[in-house]
């Protein structure tokens, strides 16, 4: 699944690293957070990868 924005991207960043144990999960909030629940590692970095030349900051 690829990120449609650049804010969905960064949260599914922090969920990740989150997820492989670079930050605790007590950190993560909103959107993040239920990436972090919801999701596999697999999904994340797919997620977190995307191109983000082509992707808005925000979705309108």
């Amino acid at each position: 699944m690829k990120a449609q924005s650049g804010a969905q991207q960064k949260a599914a960043g922090a969920a990740l690293s989150a997820k492989r144990g670079g930050m605790p999960k007590s950190k993560l909030k909103g959107a993040s957070r239920e990436m972090y629940e919801t999701m596999t590692e697999k999904e994340l970095e797919d997620m977190a990868s995307t191109k983000h030349d082509k992707i808005p900051e925000r979705k309108s």
